[in-house]
Formats: structure tokens, sequence, C-alpha cells
């Protein structure tokens, strides 16, 4: 059994709620299912489901020991960028998707960690699995951080609450920037009608930050440095679309097709992070790959 000890920040948030957006892997409908087991305590003492939490409020949680997942390991080649007893850190290619799912059963990015890490996974909500910390789409490049035990991926996890882990992407977006850099806010949640997509939904989505700076400008382009400030699913690709500047190739939210582009132009570029064992900070980079380079010549010439 793992015992997790959270702190809430804010006030009004519904308990299970809090507990599906803090613990890594935990769906809202697992967390209600440890509330109605009797799992989960707060200050204390016995707790409800639809409870509001105060700031400061004490949430203990106990989460099941791992099962296997019924997902095989594959001995698919990964760019390993860092790796020790507590985590790994790979580049991951274009196409590569991070976890299995409907029309992508195999040849995930978890498939591969199964395989190359063994018996050394982390077990967040009762499953053995690569603990998958955060995500990038299949058609983004770039570093992705996983866990290889409990205590790293808890870790992990409240640094990507606490924005102490910092990543920073490349883009080329559509158009030109009059200022050198600016910021978008935004809350994201599911399109009302295109449940495969994203969008700004200022009544029920989650809050969205997102700041960017110009790298190098293009007569119909421009290179961008993007950083996250929260994580939500597509975030730099809604966000920039919805300031009238689409990502090239990204064409779920306007973009133009690109000759030889598959996808976003948008990669991964740096991630900053504390070492949950050690507590140094770490910061690394990968470079940006071939097919981006070959878009800003292009762009160039």
């Amino acid at each position: 059994m793992t015992r997790v000890r959270l702190t809430a920040e804010s006030a009004g948030e519904r308990l299970d709620a809090f507990l599906a957006r803090t613990v890594p892997e935990l769906t809202r409908s697992a967390a209600q299912k440890l509330l109605a087991e009797g799992s989960v305590t707060l200050n204390g003492g016995p707790a409800r489901k639809n409870a509001r939490l105060a700031a400061g409020d004490l949430v203990e949680a106990t989460l099941p020991d791992p099962e296997p997942v019924d997902v095989a390991p594959q001995n698919i080649p990964l760019d390993v960028v860092y790796e020790d007893d507590d985590v790994i850190v790979v580049n991951k290619p274009v196409g590569m998707v991070v976890h299995p799912a409907p029309g992508h059963p195999d040849g995930t990015l978890v498939n591969a960690l199964l395989w190359h890490c063994g018996d050394s996974l982390s077990g967040i909500n009762g499953e053995l699995r690569p603990g998958i910390v955060h995500r990038i789409d299949r058609d983004t490049s770039g570093l992705i951080i996983a866990a290889k035990n409990d205590r790293a991926h808890l870790a992990l996890a409240a640094q990507l609450q606490d924005h102490s882990l910092a990543r920073t992407y490349e883009a080329v977006a559509q158009g030109g920037f009059r200022e050198d850099s600016g910021t978008v806010e935004g809350p994201i949640g599911r399109h009302p009608v295109d449940r495969k997509r994203m969008a700004i939904d200022r009544k029920n989505g989650r809050p969205a930050v997102t700041h960017w700076s110009v790298l190098e400008r293009f007569p119909r382009y421009t290179h961008l440095e993007c950083r996250l400030e929260t994580g939500r699913t597509h975030q730099i690709r809604v966000h920039m679309a919805s300031i009238g500047h689409p990502l090239l190739g990204d064409s779920v939210y306007g973009g133009k097709p690109f000759p030889g582009l598959e996808g976003q132009c948008l990669h991964a570029r740096r991630l900053r992070f504390v070492h949950p064992a050690t507590l140094q900070p770490m910061e690394l980079e990968c470079p940006l790959p071939d097919w981006f380079q070959t878009v800003l010549r292009k762009l160039n010439r």
C-alpha cells in the first residue's frame, strides 16, 4: 500500500476532483472508489466524495498495491537523454503515442518503457506501469519524463502542480507578431462538439497559461519559444490558434500543411525539475530534430 498526504492549496474544489487532479494517473472514478471504500480521510476524519475543500485542508489517501497491466513490453529503441534509479527522460520521436489507446494498442512509449525498465516501474493508481508524469502529443517530439518508483512519481507530480517542473517548447506559428514576447491566458476544456479537440472554455475549462517569445521572424511565419505555466491537453496548439497564430502543419486547429511536415511543428526542447531523490535542480535539453531544422531552412529560403 502507498499512503499519500496532500494539502489543498485553494478553497472550493470537490475532494474527488482534487484527488484526480493531484495524484498521478488517478481518474475521477478511481478517486470516488477510494472514497467509497474509506481509503481517504480529510483532516484525520471520514471524507465524502462531494466534500468541498478549504485552503490548508489535509487529505490522506491509501492507494492499492499495483497489479500488472495488460500491456506487452516491446523492444522499441528509445533515445534516452537521462536515466538513474528514480527517473528516465526520453526524447520522444514524432509519431509515437505515449499510452496505448483505441487505434494505438501497441508501439507506444509505455510498451517501450516496459521493455527498457523491466521491474523498475512506478505503481501509482494500482497499476504496474512506467510512471508517465506528463504527456506530449503523438505528432509532437521532444522530452518526456517518467518515474521509476512511486516516491519519485509523487514528487514529480507535485512539481508539475506547483510549476517547478518546467517545460519549454519550440514551435513555428503562422503569421507575424508585433511584440517580441507575450502571454496567452485562457481556460481549456473539451470542444463542445468535436470531443477529440480542445478549446478555450471560460465557463468549464481548467486554467491555462502559455508564455511565448520570438526566436526568429520569417515573411509569413514565426519561430517561437513557448514556456508552459500549466500543462493542459493541446495547450500550446489551442492557445496559439486562439490568438490567430495556429502552428504550422496543425490541421486540427487551423494550421496550413507544409511540404515534408507531418502534424504540428512543435518540439519539447527543455525540461527543468528537482531530482526527487537528490533534491538537486536538473535541466535537460535535446536538439531540434532534423525535420524541424529542415522546416526552418525552407522558411529561410
